[in-house]
């Protein structure tokens, strides 16, 4: 590189690729500006990139400058052939033997095209080589330790455009699969209520008609046996139904002021003769200066009442289960715990939970969390699950607290 090579040129390829960056998004027109710009800015015959590819773990060309079409042909390289000419990842490697360089594949053609130095220059993060930009001259230079570090400059620069934008798209992805899978559970919503409200009718009929048929028969006849089974399960598919509807029907929360500890304190209640029956004993732990928010005291008993059943069933007689509250006034939540010493859920289960449909049990619709984690995001609050197999499960809500207006709101902080 001649001394006539302004840095002028290398800061406006630095400044030209930082702007290609911050303005686009796709990794392509990214690609193109970085061969296209360092070509121009080097004053070099053209450039070619190689990118890993992660899945076939070999470096591929995807972008070229001024050069001609059997370069941008050029096959895959091994990932093992890269890096085992490249000692540090950093360092820009200069080839000026065309003819011996172990680099150069076909030094005829390189030759030919009026090449006569090369820059090797790796895309680095952290030391892990993701892309090798090269970089072909007409003549050879002396490079200076300054040009050499803009040189390198360039090769980070053109690093973090590509980690940027593939973490751009990587995001990207994710929220494509998050849209369409939100789309078929929508999809599934609209479904269910629909056969639920065909199909609940003619239950209610086949359960009025089997009910009114068992009073009548004598107790111990054969048919008796048949009518109670067909009661039960006609019983267990409206439970189904019920909870297609309240999965379907996503109704909004109907909110008032009220205190968690009085929610957790019902739902207790409710269950507590199930807890007897087991031997299940149940520990206590609720913030005695628990505040009020708004909340829809039906919704958010149902769901804790699910929680404790589902505790219940996870332990053994004679198990334990947990139930706790706190209240955090300097970042305005509060939170609710409901723990037990149970089975606990293996990991590659616990991503499944809030499914709809899911469940391990024998009984059971698998509705009960993709309800109550629906009611909980439309309480604009959040529900987490901790779980180890054979020492139990934790489940963690949190609430923000809200007030009915904001000038109460201010006033309740300003009191905290």
């Amino acid at each position: 590189m001649s001394s006539s090579t302004s840095f002028e040129g290398y800061f406006n390829v630095i400044r030209n690729i930082i702007g290609a960056m911050h303005s686009l998004t796709g990794l392509q027109d990214v690609l193109d500006v970085v061969v296209t710009q360092s070509t121009r800015g080097l004053k070099a015959k053209g450039a070619l990139l190689r990118i890993l590819n992660k899945e076939t773990n070999r470096f591929e060309v995807r972008a070229a400058a001024g050069l001609g079409q059997r370069y941008l042909n050029k096959g895959p390289v091994t990932t093992e052939k890269i890096l085992s000419t490249l000692s540090e990842p950093g360092n820009v490697y200069i080839i000026t033997d065309i003819w011996n360089a172990p680099r150069i594949e076909y030094p005829q053609q390189t030759w030919d095209e009026g090449i006569r130095m090369i820059l090797d220059m790796p895309l680095a993060i952290d030391e892990h080589v993701t892309g090798l930009m090269r970089i072909y001259l007409t003549e050879q230079r002396e490079l200076s330790d300054d040009e050499l570090d803009f040189l390198k400059t360039i090769a980070m620069q053109c690093a973090c455009v590509i980690e940027r934008v593939h973490l751009i798209e990587s995001q990207r992805a994710h929220f494509t699969t998050l849209a369409t899978h939100m789309e078929k559970l929508s999809s599934l919503g609209r479904m269910a209520a629909g056969i639920a409200h065909e199909i609940n009718n003619p239950l209610g009929g086949i359960l009025l008609f089997s009910s009114n048929m068992v009073k009548k028969v004598p107790e111990g006849d054969p048919l008796e046996k048949g009518l109670k089974i067909i009661i039960r399960e006609t019983q267990r598919c409206k439970a189904i139904i019920q909870g297609l509807l309240e999965f379907a029907r996503h109704g909004k929360p109907q909110k008032a002021p009220a205190n968690i500890n009085d929610i957790v304190e019902t739902a207790l209640g409710i269950v507590e003769n199930q807890f007897y029956l087991r031997h299940v004993t149940v520990k206590k732990e609720l913030a005695q200066d628990m505040v009020k928010t708004l909340l829809d005291k039906n919704q958010i008993e149902q769901v804790v009442i699910n929680l404790l059943l589902n505790a219940l069933h996870a332990v053994e007689d004679h198990g334990r289960v947990t139930v706790s509250s706190s209240a955090d006034l300097l970042h305005n939540k509060i939170t609710v715990e409901i723990g037990d010493n149970g089975c606990g859920i293996p990991a590659e289960n616990v991503k499944k939970i809030f499914e709809p449909f899911y469940t391990t049990g024998a009984s059971g619709t698998g509705l009960g969390l993709s309800v109550s984690y629906g009611i909980i995001k439309n309480h604009e609050g959040d529900i987490d699950v901790f779980s180890e197999v054979a020492k139990g499960t934790r489940f963690t809500i949190q609430f923000p607290v809200l007030a009915e207006n904001p000038t109460e709101r201010m006033a309740h902080n300003e009191n905290a």
